[in-house]
């Protein structure tokens, strides 16, 4: 092994090892109410797909998260006199969520089973529900029961309860998404036989839908399975006991009804006119809002991470030439490190080992990795240009009294950009559309908005449709944009 692929594992290490967190932190009892207290807000994480616990609605002209578990959130908020702040996050991103402190607790309609009591706390079940199984309505007198289930094709959602119930049908064959929404939309496209949910949202999905049907499943359960209940981090006790005294409070004046009748209104999607008969607004005029927002922040986080990437990216090809071995050994370690992880992965562990340390928002994490991802691609492509430039062009530049500096602003890096401009074209596209992957953190992008209405349109398809139509007209119109440019620096 050479000297300097030594020196490059060494400095590989070293750069991982000053990202990974060195300690542990663990609340004492009474600090976390107290600082939530002291701090005036209350953050709470959810995954608001999940209706009627909790999904999105235009409430007062304002577009904000509501449901059963965002009013009892709103209720223990007041009960500590403080404001309440939501975090919408993938249902499997919300415990490591909570114990990364980017949110005080997690109220999603979970059970408390077993396995997560490990790892985190949980306050009394603040509702009783059961489990179901969606069918396809063509299909509800084929599928009746678990035992019509076995060896079928059924989806669960990650990181859930339903997962662990479907052991209980014989050899099934498992797919495991994120999204709920995407499990129905695979079992209405004949990927899926049946989807086991939780009774309620299953029941509402089926009111909205004539071509879905829903029954009761049937599973053997233990009584925690039975219910959802509030995450906490570990040791946090004083907070579990304000948040069961609010809870308490709940079942004694009876409002959970109150709340998913409330949750019930905000979910009609349709309106009534003066003679009373039910007038339902067009798709795109009911959602149009949401694809705006989406774009607008999809193009802001593209247009700020394709700049920082720029400097990043030449900085570091101009390191990766340095004749500095240590310079030049820390650069190739950066770059090959970053092309070496996934972009979701540096993603979430910007967000979540940031929270560790400080509160960093989900749009600035986005921005920052995406923009050092982007940054080790530019990089090479920047390299590559100036080493495709003629080595004689420096030379007569530098016979002609230029210096070094000089040389490379006027003569070669003029050369190298007319090289590697549809290059950069390229990653400028592919910003566009891997800067969604930054949704998976709660980012209201594009593909965070599609969910949205997804989740309160019930619809599946249609969204989606919309979406890549949007992706389309930005990556076209940039790419014609490039184009344009090209053709004049062809004929400069």
């Amino acid at each position: 092994m050479t000297k300097s692929v030594k020196h490059f594992f060494l400095i590989l290490i070293a750069l991982v090892s000053c990202f990974l967190p060195t300690m542990t932190v663990s609340a004492e009892d009474g600090s976390a109410l107290q600082r939530i207290q002291d701090e005036g807000v209350l953050t709470i994480g959810t995954s608001a797909d999940f209706p009627p616990f909790e999904f999105y609605a235009v409430v007062d002209g304002e577009r904000r998260a509501v449901g059963m578990d965002i009013f009892i959130a709103e209720k223990i908020a007041d009960d500590l006199g403080v404001e309440l702040e939501i975090q919408d996050i993938g249902f499997d991103s919300l415990l490591p969520a909570l114990e990364a402190r980017n949110v005080d607790m997690v109220i999603a309609g979970m059970t408390p089973t077993p396995e997560r009591r490990k790892s985190v706390d949980f306050s009394e079940i603040y509702f009783k529900t059961f489990q179901n199984i969606m069918v396809k309505a063509e299909d509800q007198d084929v599928y009746s029961s678990i035992e019509s289930l076995n060896g079928m094709r059924i989806g669960v959602q990650a990181s859930s309860l339903q997962e662990q119930l479907a052991s209980q049908i014989d050899n099934p064959e498992l797919m495991t998404l994120t999204d709920l929404n995407d499990l129905l939309l695979a079992l209405k496209t004949n990927r899926l036989d049946a989807v086991i949910m939780q009774g309620p949202n299953a029941e509402a999905h089926a009111a909205n839908d004539e071509d879905l049907h829903t029954f009761v499943g049937g599973f053997e359960m233990d009584d925690d399975d039975q219910g959802s209940a509030i995450a906490f981090r570990k040791n946090e006790d004083s907070l579990v006991e304000a948040v069961n005294e609010s809870l308490n409070e709940i079942e004694e004046q009876g409002l959970i009804e109150d709340y998913l009748a409330q949750a019930g209104e905000y979910m009609a999607v349709s309106e009534v006119n003066e003679d009373g008969e039910e007038v339902e607004d067009g798709f795109v005029s009911s959602y149009w809002e949401y694809f705006w927002d989406g774009t607008m922040l999809t193009l802001f986080i593209s247009a700020v991470s394709v700049f920082i990437g720029m400097i990043l990216g030449a900085l570091l090809a101009f390191k990766r030439l340095s004749k500095n071995t240590f310079v030049r050994v820390v650069a190739t370690a950066y770059v090959e490190f970053v092309r070496g992880t996934p972009m979701m992965i540096q993603v979430m562990f910007i967000y979540f080992a940031s929270g560790i340390f400080f509160d960093l928002p989900a749009l600035a994490a986005g921005i920052i990795a995406v923009s050092l991802n982007s940054g080790a691609y530019i990089c090479e492509i920047v390299r590559s240009g100036l080493g495709s430039v003629n080595k004689g062009q420096e030379e007569a530049a530098r016979s002609l009294g230029m210096s070094k500096k000089q040389s490379m602003r006027h003569i070669i890096f003029p050369q190298a950009l007319k090289n590697i401009w549809p290059a950069l074209g390229n990653e400028f596209i592919t910003i566009i559309k891997e800067s969604s992957i930054v949704s998976v953190i709660g980012v209201g992008e594009l593909i965070f908005q599609t969910r949205v209405v997804r989740s309160i349109s019930f619809q599946g398809i249609l969204p989606l449709f919309v979406s890549m139509l949007i992706y389309f007209v930005l990556t076209f119109s940039l790419t014609k944009l490039l184009n344009y440019y090209e053709g004049k620096m062809s004929h400069d």
